[in-house]
């Protein structure tokens, strides 16, 4: 059984999609389909930056979603489910059927849009701990937050013994600060605008929620693995929730791999820029075939 990938946000770099744009009509025109939805020119950001404009949330998101869902309408493959990694759970969602390109953008340029502002309102940052389990990281987080009176969380379960905490800026230092001294391979921030998937996106959350709402989702015609849960689902209201907790919620991507597997996923493809998620199935699963299309 063949299950699809989207990557999310960090996979994003200049030039990106270019040469699929300059040689297949049907990727242009979805691309300046989203230069006319959005009402500027997304295209420009992607192909030619600079690189600190298309590292603002509010462009990373609809560029790396855009291209993904432009170059999955490309291959030939017949999914038998679906998962994205935070931002690609929104590529996901077209792919099943659930929501239309038109409508997916608009709520993924909002949701960059919102985590942007609450990152400028609640400065946070985000670090990566490597070389540890995820119990050992989640108390690290407890007790980093309890000496700091700041928030923060273990915000991805990317892989075994690869996680990313995110919180206060003092608060996510003094965790990389403890896991250091208890030994873990690497600690180090990461270059982001904000705390995704913690408590400090609860102004994004709040705002995004009521526009998600508004929205009808459809009956998905694959499984869905959402971060939120890991679960596999089809159902409408699962998944539009799922989508809403996940702004203030861990990326449950370990245990998202693990149970498609258990579904019946012997074959992942990742559709999208960049190859992340290519290495962290080869490092949560085994005797599974891993492929790539960017």
């Amino acid at each position: 059984m063949k299950a699809i990938l989207f990557p999310g946000q960090g996979s994003q770099k200049v030039g990106m999609a270019k040469d699929h744009y300059d040689s297949n009509a049907a990727f242009k025109k979805r691309i300046d389909q989203a230069d006319e939805i959005l009402g500027y020119d997304l295209s420009k950001i992607m192909f030619e930056g600079p690189k600190e404009k298309l590292t603002q949330t509010k462009f990373t998101q609809p560029a790396i979603f855009t291209h993904s869902v432009a170059l999955y309408e490309q291959q030939d493959i017949k999914p038998d489910m679906v998962a994205g990694h935070s931002l690609g759970e929104f590529s996901a969602l077209v792919a099943a059927g659930v929501l239309s390109f038109e409508t997916a953008l608009k709520l993924v340029s909002l949701r960059g849009k919102l985590m942007q502002e609450a990152g400028n309102h609640h400065p946070g940052t985000m670090a990566a701990i490597i070389g540890m389990d995820d119990d050992a990281v989640d108390q690290i987080c407890e007790d980093a937050s309890e000496k700091v009176g700041k928030p923060v969380v273990t915000a991805n379960y990317n892989s075994p013994g690869q996680l990313v905490i995110s919180g206060d800026v003092d608060a996510v230092k003094k965790a990389v600060e403890i896991a250091k001294d208890q030994g873990c391979r690497m600690a180090m921030l990461l270059p982001v605008s904000g705390a995704f998937h913690s408590p400090l996106m609860e102004p994004a959350y709040k705002s995004f929620k009521n526009r998600v709402e508004e929205i009808d989702f459809s009956t998905a015609n694959i499984p869905l693995n959402s971060n939120y849960t890991a679960e596999g689902t089809t159902d409408p209201d699962v998944l539009r929730e799922n989508v809403i907790m996940q702004l203030t919620n861990p990326v449950q991507w370990t245990k998202t791999l693990i149970n498609m597997q258990d579904a019946g996923a012997t074959d992942f493809i990742e559709i999208g820029p960049g190859k992340v998620l290519q290495g962290l199935v080869k490092r949560t699963l085994k005797s599974v075939t891993i492929e790539g299309y960017e």
